[in-house]
């Protein structure tokens, strides 16, 4: 005698069925990822092949580049310090320069130093394409200090992050289909906490991506303008004649300008000083009274007045007399 089956019996086995398989593809997800994604990086950077977008399409699946996209991913910075005597103008002939190219200005830094020299640090994104010619033309903004440049190919990066983009996609696909027909609440309450961290995965993987492409599009130059310092003598660097000569003569011209300014400030205090004399000999003087000369007295020695003198015997006085 046969049992007869409840009709929702076969619909409970398959969910069962298909929440096993669904946990068991989760759990080999992530080391499927990641073999499948190494698998696949392996290939691409053995054929530098593989499309930077990580985006399923003919042209990934073929192999070959998809159009516009370097088969080689390289990131490539440099560093620039210039020496110029006008510091505005060059930066205005960087910024025009790196803008004709297709880039732009990422971020710029103006200061001033104890002597007051302008020094300015900018951040240039270029394209990859025009990075060379971007270069070139920004040393000869003044004269070159220093340089360097650094290019670092990351293909295997983008490769192996372009494949595991695909293998997220493909898995978060297959959680929502098994959503769809999933007749339990658990079962829906497991899919959903899988299919959560998949998108979380996912999503970190798209930045990356984007990162990378960023920085392999767009070259970054940085460059540093300041101004001219004080010629120094070429050789080992000790002072010469001309180099004396120019530190006096600099000597002298700050001596006479300080001479000037303390003569333009006493200036006023002695033209008041000038003008109150003026006007004391000729206005005040001539008007005050003058006092009587007194008589001229006797001449004093050390033994008295001198006695007044008498007259000679026999001299007209004394004829008179008689």
């Amino acid at each position: 005698m046969r049992i007869p089956r409840s009709p929702r019996s076969a619909p409970s086995v398959l969910a069962a069925v298909l929440l096993t398989a669904s946990l068991a593809l989760a759990g080999c997800g992530g080391g499927g990822d990641v073999g499948g994604g190494s698998a696949k990086s392996d290939a691409g950077a053995h054929g530098r092949r593989a499309d930077v977008s990580g985006a399923s399409g003919p042209a990934a699946e073929k192999g070959k580049t998809a159009p516009g996209t370097s088969p080689d991913a390289i990131v490539r910075t440099a560093s620039l310090t210039v020496e110029t005597r006008d510091v505005p103008k060059a930066l205005a002939r960087a910024r025009t320069r790196a803008e004709a190219a297709g880039g732009y200005v990422g971020q710029e830094d103006t200061s001033r130093d104890a002597d007051g020299h302008e020094r300015t640090r900018v951040v240039l994104r270029v394209p990859s394409g025009r990075y060379d010619e971007v270069l070139t033309a920004l040393q000869g903004t003044g004269r070159l200090v220093d340089r360097t440049a650094k290019a670092v190919d990351v293909t295997d990066q983008v490769v192996d992050v372009g494949s595991r983009i695909a293998s997220q996609r493909a898995g978060v696909d297959r959680i929502r289909a098994l959503m769809g027909r999933a007749a339990k609440l658990g079962d829906v309450v497991t899919l959903e906490g899988e299919l959560s961290r998949r998108q979380a995965d996912l999503e970190a993987l798209l930045a990356r991506q984007a990162s990378l492409k960023d920085r392999t599009e767009l070259a970054t130059i940085t460059l540093t303008l300041s101004e001219t310092p004080v010629k120094e003598a070429a050789g080992d660097g000790t002072p010469g004649f001309v180099d004396a000569l120019a530190g006096g003569w600099h000597v002298f011209a700050a001596t006479l300008r300080w001479i000037a300014l303390a003569l333009g400030a006493a200036l006023p205090f002695a033209a008041f000083a000038a003008l109150s004399a003026l006007l004391w000999l000729r206005v005040v003087r001539p008007r005050l009274p003058r006092r009587p000369r007194p008589a001229p007295a006797a001449p004093v020695t050390a033994l008295g007045p001198l006695p007044s003198a008498r007259p000679v015997p026999g001299s007209a006085g004394e004829a008179d007399r008689d």
